[in-house]
C-alpha cells in the first residue's frame, strides 16, 4: 500500500484514478491544480508516489515534479500527458521524474507502474539496511587508543550526524580516508554511495570532467555522456582527497556546486540539482597557498567548516603495538619479535601509518614465520633515524636550502625518476614539481 498524491485540472480524471487504485489498497489524495499540489507538498504529510498531469494551466507538472524532488525524502514522480513527445519525456527524466504514461490509459497500467516503483524502493530499502550494517562499525573499534586518537574520534562521532563540510588534515599516510569514511558511516547518509577521488592523481584536463561529468561531444572522444562522481555521490558522500591540488578552475567550479547545489556537466548547459555531502582532505598548508594565489581563500572558508586533524604516527607511538597486531591479520601466521617491535617503536615513521604497513608487508613476504629485525627495512634499522634526531644549530638554517637538498637527495636516490623521488619524499608527483619550481630546481638536476 502506497500513499499517493494524484494532481489533475480534470477532476473527472482524478476521480476515475482515485477509484481505480482504492481498489488496490492504496491511500489517494487529490488536487485538482498545481498550485495545490504545491501547497499540500508543503505540508508534513508526506506521499510515496505523486502522479501528476503535464499540461495544467498556472503550476505545470514539471514545476510539481521539480518541487516534489526537493522532499526529503523524495517521492517518485509519475507524469502524464496526452502531448507526449521525445523531448519531454528526456526533460522529464532529467528533473528526476521516474516514469510516464501517455493519455488515455488503462488503470492495470498505471497500477503495474505504481508496483514496479513500490517493487524497486523495497529493494533499495533493504539494501540500504544491508549496507548500513556491514559498514556502521563503531568508532570506537578503530585501531588506535591514544589520546591523541581519540580527540579524533570524539569530532568523528560530532559530526557524523551534521551534514557538514568537512577539512581533515595531516601529512600523507595518517589515515584521511579512514576517517571520511568514519564520518560516512556513522551519518545518516550511510546507505549510499561513499565516492573517493584523489585529485593529485587525475590529470588536470581530466579532474573537471570526472568530478562533473559531460555530456556526449562535449569534445573529442566524448561518444556518450559521461556521469560525475557528484552525480554518483547523490545523497551520499563524496570525498576529494588532496584538494590543495584542484587546478584554479576546477577550485571555482566546485565552490559554485557547493554554493548552489547543483552542477553542469562539461559540454551541457542544464542544471543538475545534487545533494551529495563533501569531505575533503590535504597535507598541504592551504593558508599558505591562498596567500600565494594559489587557491581560492572563497572555497577555503567553504570547506573549512569543520576541520579535523589526524596526528602524524610520531606524535602518537603508543598506537604502534596495536597497530602491527591489526595489520599482521593480514599475513598469515606470521608474528613479530619483541625486538623487530622495539625497533618499529624507534622509528620516527615519516610516512605515518602507511609506511608501518608497507614496512610489515616487506618483511612478513621476506620473514618465514617470525619478522626479526634483520627483516625490516634498511631505514627502520637506523639509515633515517638521524632525521628524528635532527638538532638546529645555533646560527640557524634556511628550510629553503634543507628542502631543496632533500629533493635533490631524493632525486638522486631515485636515479632521476620524479615518481619514485615523490615516493621517497611523502608527497605527490605534482607536489614535487611545484616544489622544484618554487626552489629553482631545474627537471634535468
Amino acid at each position: 500500500m502506497a500513499n499517493i498524491l494524484v494532481v489533475d485540472n480534470e477532476e473527472r480524471m482524478c476521480k476515475i484514478i482515485k477509484a481505480g487504485l482504492e481498489m488496490e489498497n492504496h491511500e489517494v489524495q487529490l488536487a485538482f491544480s498545481g498550485q495545490t499540489a504545491l501547497d499540500l507538498l508543503s505540508r508534513e504529510k508526506k506521499y510515496d508516489i505523486v502522479i501528476t498531469d503535464l499540461k495544467m494551466s498556472g503550476v505545470d507538472g514539471l514545476q510539481v515534479l521539480k518541487t516534489a524532488r526537493k522532499i526529503k525524502p523524495a517521492p517518485e514522480v509519475i507524469l502524464i500527458t496526452a502531448f507526449a513527445s521525445q523531448q519531454t519525456a528526456v526533460e522529464a527524466m532529467r528533473l528526476g521524474a521516474n516514469d510516464y504514461l501517455i493519455k488515455p490509459f488503462e488503470i492495470d497500467e498505471l497500477s503495474l507502474r505504481i508496483n514496479r516503483i513500490l517493487k524497486q524502493r523495497q529493494l533499495e530499502e533493504e539494501n540500504r539496511k544491508l549496507r548500513a550494517r556491514q559498514k556502521a562499525t563503531s568508532i570506537t573499534n578503530m585501531v588506535g587508543k591514544s589520546e591523541k586518537m581519540r580527540e579524533v574520534y570524539n569530532l568523528v562521532e560530532k559530526v557524523a550526524e551534521t551534514d557538514a563540510t568537512v577539512l581533515i588534515r595531516g601529512e600523507s599516510g595518517t589515515g584521511k580516508e579512514l576517517i571520511a569514511e568514519a564520518i560516512h558511516n556513522k551519518s545518516s547518509r550511510s546507505g549510499n554511495e561513499f565516492v573517493a577521488v584523489n585529485c593529485a592523481a587525475v590529470p588536470e584536463n581530466l579532474l573537471e570532467s570526472e568530478l562533473f561529468g559531460y555530456e556526449k561531444g562535449a569534445f573529442t572522444g566524448a561518444t556518450q555522456r559521461k556521469i560525475g562522481l557528484f552525480e554518483l555521490a547523490d545523497k551520499g558522500t563524496l570525498f576529494l582527497d588532496e584538494i590543495g591540488d584542484l587546478p584554479p578552475g576546477t577550485q571555482a567550479k566546485l565552490l559554485r556546486t557547493l554554493q548552489n547545489k547543483e552542477i553542469i556537466r562539461v559540454g551541457g548547459t542544464a542544471k543538475i540539482e545534487v545533494d551529495a555531502r563533501l569531505i575533503a582532505a590535504t597535507n598541504r598548508n592551504l593558508e599558505q597557498m591562498i596567500e600565494a594565489g594559489t587557491f581560492r581563500s572563497d572555497l577555503y572558508y567553504r570547506i573549512n567548516i569543520f576541520p579535523v586533524y589526524t596526528p602524524p604516527l610520531r606524535d602518537h607511538k603508543e598506537d604502534i603495538p596495536e597497530l602491527i597486531e591489526y595489520f599482521m591479520t593480514n599475513f598469515d601466521n606470521c608474528l613479530v619479535d619483541l625486538s623487530a617491535k622495539q625497533m618499529l617503536m624507534e622509528y620516527n615513521w615519516p610516512g605515518n601509518v602507511r609506511e608501518l604497513f608497507n614496512v610489515l608487508e616487506r618483511a612478513a613476504i621476506i620473514a618465514d614465520s617470525k619478522i626479526e629485525p634483520a627483516h625490516l627495512a634498511p631505514e627502520v634499522k637506523g639509515g633515517t633515524r638521524l632525521m628524528s634526531n635532527y638538532e638546529i644549530p645555533e646560527q640557524g638554517i634556511k628550510l629553503d636550502e634543507v628542502e631543496k637538498n632533500l629533493i635533490l637527495c631524493g632525486l638522486k636516490k631515485a636515479g632521476g625518476n620524479r615518481t619514485k623521488a615523490a615516493q621517497l619524499l611523502g608527497v605527490t608527483r605534482r607536489r614535487l614539481y611545484s616544489l622544484m619550481a618554487k626552489l629553482a630546481i631545474a627537471r634535468d638536476d
